[in-house]
């Protein structure tokens, strides 16, 4: 079984563009978000009544994903990942009354079944940016954008709970706003990790 590596962080921050930076290496096998090919995104984004479909639906692409990095022959690199779909995405469309206690409870009930049978990740990359940064960033994309500028200080929130519950050994924290479109750095870090694990 490969080792899993999950990047993190609130819509805008930079998670895509690092894990293609780091596709680049040929070093891992790499699992994205997905926007225009899922079958409820952009009903979602045209109307709430399909949140719930939606997050169900990522859970799910989310586990898939999982499961078939974990059988790659390569280490696995999550831009986004279970856990964030849940403790960030599934958590703030509760919040701002997208699902209902009951739909957020069958969302945590999905997601604790689906953690119990595949082991959480090896590591945890977390990106952090200025607001300004990630408010440029959603402007200058031409995606389905669920999540807003606003939602970005709360996702960060619901974000920092859930790694309360994390080991800090398993975490990478990176300030995004301070890597080149590259992400350098921060490449020549988790081979190094890779190797020591």
């Amino acid at each position: 079984m490969q080792k899993l590596i999950s990047v993190v962080g609130a819509s805008g921050v930079g998670k895509t563009t690092f894990v293609n930076a780091l596709a680049k290496t040929g070093n891992f096998a790499t699992a994205f978000e997905q926007h225009d090919e899922r079958p409820f995104q952009s009903l979602f984004k045209q109307d709430k009544k399909y949140a719930l479909a939606n997050q169900l639906d990522y859970l799910l692409l989310r586990a898939e994903q999982e499961k078939q990095l974990r059988a790659a022959n390569k280490t696995g690199l999550m831009d986004g990942g279970l856990d964030l779909d849940f403790h960030g995405f599934t958590r703030l469309f509760r919040h701002r009354g997208l699902l209902t206690n009951s739909e957020f409870d069958l969302c945590l009930r999905l997601y604790t079944l689906l953690r119990e049978l595949l082991p959480p990740p090896d590591l945890i990359v977390v990106l952090s940016a200025p607001q300004k940064i990630i408010e440029g960033r959603l402007a200058s994309r031409r995606r389905i954008n669920i999540a807003s500028v606003k939602d970005a200080e709360l996702m960060d929130g619901f974000i920092h709970e859930w790694l309360g519950s994390v080991s800090e050994e398993k975490i990478l924290r990176i300030d995004a706003s301070a890597e080149d479109e590259d992400y350098t750095s921060a490449a020549s870090q988790l081979p190094e990790w890779i190797r020591s694990g």
